[in-house]
């Protein structure tokens, strides 16, 4: 049986109403795992719906927010929901006049003057806001991984903080990444010149986040990446083989099948739950064709790279251009 939703305050994950208002992934995406495990911290069988624009078709959040039998506890998240139809946020905004009990609908809007009418509605019902704005500048990275020393409650040099940001670049993922892994593995201070023998220099990380870039459609990021890689002496062979484990990851995930546990997914798929779940996010603009011509890209750059070719950079790069492309193939 649901557990009785406790009365929700500005600070409360349980807030009837979330709305998470930014660009930044990574933080889009803790706001709502926040929720999701608070939800399941009251009750253990809460359904969870994650949801995009698209998939909220108008009359989608009657039918998830009608009253059940038993009276299960849901949180249903709405993925860029800046770009909901002109029905679906008339539908949304009904809502927002009267929430459902035992159900916590997130919405995650990019902020702008997109969409900005469901926001401001969401604004004005008493929504609880978490904000998630992009990190464009240093200083703001550099206070984002001092934060996330801070929380797991270990210190860290500020040098070594600004270490950790020029080995890794602009990616909070990779970022937050590192530093749990610092956390994990290193006991007392964590200096500078730890930072150095774990990162400094890491040839695989920089051609991962080109895969990452390349798979998510972001290709003047990726290429960004890429250059600034083969400047600093990255191998092709390592960029190519990233290249297709990003791809091959996509296509083994939407092959799986959809009705497995989280646990029981990973071990299929021979990945660790958190790659699921980030692979999981890359995916959504994918087809099955759109796989197949990345994959066809990334075996021509191969064989640029391995000599079939005059110029290895050019490979890597029309590579890096068809499957971006192809991540929006949907």
């Amino acid at each position: 049986m649901a557990g009785t939703r406790r009365t929700p305050t500005t600070d409360d994950p349980l807030a009837p109403v979330t709305v998470a208002v930014g660009q930044e992934d990574l933080l889009l995406d803790r706001a709502v795992q926040e929720v999701v495990a608070a939800a399941r911290a009251a009750d253990a069988d809460t359904d969870v719906r994650d949801l995009t624009a698209p998939d909220l078709q108008p009359g989608t959040l009657d039918e998830l927010t009608s009253p059940s039998l038993f009276a299960e506890r849901k949180v249903i998240v709405v993925r860029g929901a800046q770009d909901l139809s002109a029905d679906s946020v008339k539908d949304v905004k009904a809502y927002l006049a009267a929430p459902a009990e035992e159900i916590t609908l997130v919405l995650l809007h990019a902020g702008g003057a997109k969409g900005k009418g469901l926001l401001d509605a969401a604004r004005k019902s008493g929504a609880r806001e978490v904000a998630c704005p992009k990190m464009t500048k240093p200083a703001d990275r550099l206070a984002f991984v001092r934060a996330e020393f801070r929380t797991a409650g270990r210190s860290a040099t500020p040098d070594a903080c600004q270490a950790l940001c020029d080995a890794l670049g602009s990616d909070l993922r990779e970022l937050a990444s590192a530093c749990r892994q610092l956390v994990a593995d290193v006991e007392g201070a964590i200096d500078d010149a730890v930072v150095a023998r774990y990162y400094t220099g890491r040839a695989e990380a920089s051609s991962f986040t080109i895969a990452d870039r390349a798979v998510e459609g972001r290709a003047a990021e990726a290429l960004e990446a890429l250059r600034w890689s083969l400047a600093t002496g990255v191998a092709p062979v390592l960029i190519t083989s990233a290249l297709a484990q990003g791809v091959r990851a996509i296509g083994k995930l939407a092959s799986a099948p959809r009705n497995m546990r989280p646990g029981d997914l990973a071990r299929e798929l021979g990945m660790p739950p958190w790659k699921v779940d980030r692979v999981r996010q890359q995916m959504r603009g994918w087809s099955a064709d759109g796989v197949s011509e990345a994959l066809r890209a990334v075996a021509r750059a191969d064989a640029g790279v391995k000599g079939g070719g005059d110029d290895p950079e050019f490979a890597l790069e029309q590579a890096v251009i068809t499957i971006a492309r192809a991540a929006r193939s949907r």
